[in-house]
């Protein structure tokens, strides 16, 4: 099982303030018991009421006191009782004590210069207070004697100032770049727990955009061409028995609507099902125009690309071609088509024409060519019907060129 620490800053600052208060005692303690004497009881009351104000004012300055000039003025106060208590005692446990008041100090000044300072000021009171309190308390002694002994004194009351200057230095920015990690990896965390939510929430609504396009295509495509074969083999009855040609005709076109039908709805199921694409677009098409044309005379001459192109757009051609044969066949009784697709220097060329009878005045776009111009224009492309009464009809549609690559990434 996983456990996860987590610490306030805030506490954590006030124990560490508290241990350090503790400490302060334990030592004032150790320095009153060594400096009781039943012959100088007014000394010893002095030491023990410095002690009791060093105790108080650091208590204010770690617990209650907040602004930084107001901690550098207390902090006077403090050297002012450790000069009172050297004096007193002669310098006993004096580093000790400035250790103890320096740590809670760092602890709260924030910049490192202040930090800097600070050691560097503490560091020049205690040399001073060490030499007045060692002359004050050896007054007499050998110059000799006391150079050696306030030398010694002062090199080892700064070396362990600097050690602890160091070392609660390094604490501190262990402390602080572990929290400054600790709140990364948290907001890391929420992030990545946010974005699972949206990339779950994308998904499914990826999924509902999908199945939705598949069924307007169903309903679009194959429906328009089961309508179309209904309406076919309609006619085909009530032709068969006049017009015996024409009624052929009629069950041609619907033989062709709905294989395209048949085609167009497994697809959409392939697409449900998540299986990939077999066959090349090329290949597809040289198919649609191979079922067109199978057991009848149609001829279709063709030059395809096989293009790599965005899906949306490749079900587009592919639909547009179905339609285009379609409506040639039903509609202008074509009997050749020439179809050509192309990379054009702005994109996909896709170009049909056929041998039909062509349109005879203004040309109407039906349901499928309305479609078609439609979608189209939804792909930022071209889309130019034309026809004269015995020439035929003929389609140019111009798209701007999109890779699946491209398509993927947008």
């Amino acid at each position: 099982m996983k456990v996860k620490l987590k610490i306030d800053a805030e506490k954590a600052k006030a124990y560490i303030n508290l241990i350090l208060i503790i400490l302060l005692v334990v030592i004032e303690i150790v320095v009153c018991a060594q400096a009781y004497s039943p012959d100088y009881i007014p000394l010893f009351i002095a030491i023990v009421a410095c002690c009791l104000a060093l105790i108080f004012v650091e208590s204010l300055n770690q617990f209650v006191i907040k602004k930084f000039a107001l901690k550098m003025l207390f902090f006077g106060i403090d050297s002012g009782l450790l000069l009172a208590i050297s004096l007193l005692t002669g310098n006993s446990f004096l580093s000790t004590l400035y250790c103890i008041v320096l740590t809670g100090c760092y602890m709260t000044v924030d910049r490192f210069k202040d930090k800097t300072i600070l050691f560097c000021v503490s560091c020049l009171l205690f040399s001073v207070s060490f030499i007045i309190g060692w002359v004050t308390r050896h007054f007499g002694a050998s110059v000799y004697d006391s150079v050696v002994e306030i030398l010694s004194g002062v090199l080892f009351g700064l070396l362990a100032i600097t050690l602890d200057y160091i070392i609660v230095q390094f604490i501190l920015k262990f402390y602080r770049t572990n929290v400054q990690l600790s709140v990364a990896l948290r907001e890391a965390d929420d992030s990545r727990a946010q974005l699972k939510e949206v990339y779950e929430q994308l998904t499914t609504t990826r999924v509902y955009e999908e199945r939705n396009r598949i069924a307007r295509d169903i309903h679009d495509n194959a429906g328009h061409s089961m309508t179309s074969v209904i309406m076919q083999t309609e006619a085909a009855k009530l032709l068969i028995d006049e017009n015996p040609e024409e009624a052929k005709n009629r069950i041609i076109s619907a033989n062709i609507q709905a294989k395209n039908a048949l085609e167009q709805m497994r697809e959409s199921v392939h697409l449900l099902a998540g299986r990939p694409q077999a066959a090349s677009f090329s290949e597809e098409l040289e198919e649609i125009i191979a079922q067109t044309i199978d057991g009848t005379d149609i001829k279709v001459r063709s030059d395809i690309d096989d293009l790599d192109m965005d899906y949306d757009v490749y079900r587009f051609i592919r639909n547009s071609v179905k339609e285009l044969l379609a409506n040639g066949i039903r509609h202008g009784g074509a009997t050749a088509f020439y179809i050509e697709l192309k990379q054009v220097e702005n994109g996909i060329r896709l170009y049909v024409s056929d041998n039909g009878k062509g349109v005879d005045g203004q040309l109407t776009e039906g349901y499928g060519l309305k479609g078609m111009r439609e979608k189209c224009c939804a792909f930022g492309g071209e889309c130019v019907f034309s026809s004269e009464k015995d020439e035929g009809f003929e389609t140019d549609i111009t798209i701007p060129f999109k890779t699946k690559n491209q398509g993927e990434e947008e």
